[in-house]
């Protein structure tokens, strides 16, 4: 009598594949399906450009979030019809959140959509040192 060590079954093999790679598929299908717009960064040593590509789409239909080390970029849900009173608020199609290398100035930060086209400048803020602070005791 032999003893095997392991039988292999190919298909629950080839499941084991397809469900490894299914989030780059997803990725690549949302993106397909429109729902991250295509974004290019530019970065310097005093500040981070963004630009989305968001066709057909106004500056009234994007919703734009800063955090001190990060931007979120998203489009703004449409309305529920005003007689609907069941209808529950949407969800924005799309989201996307963008990790920055340096602590942003939001006060010197600007926006503008041109030609389907969202430009963001993010500076980098003044004092982004390291500082050392006194302990008491």
């Amino acid at each position: 009598m032999m003893n095997t060590l392991m039988t292999i079954d190919p298909w629950r093999f080839l499941d084991e594949v397809f469900e490894a790679a299914t989030p780059a598929f997803e990725t690549v299908r949302a993106r397909a399906a429109g729902r991250f717009p295509p974004l290019n960064v530019y970065q310097d040593d005093n500040a981070v450009a963004l630009e989305l590509q968001l066709p057909g789409k106004t500056a009234k239909d994007v919703d734009l979030t800063l955090e001190p080390q990060a931007v979120v970029i998203a489009d703004k849900p449409a309305e529920p019809a005003e007689g609907d009173a069941k209808a529950e608020p949407k969800r924005p199609a799309w989201s996307r959140r963008i990790e920055l290398p340096f602590r942003v100035n939001a006060e010197k930060a600007n926006a503008k959509f041109t030609n389907g086209i969202l430009h963001i400048e993010l500076p980098r803020a003044e004092n982004t040192g390291v500082r050392r602070i006194a302990i008491a005791g």
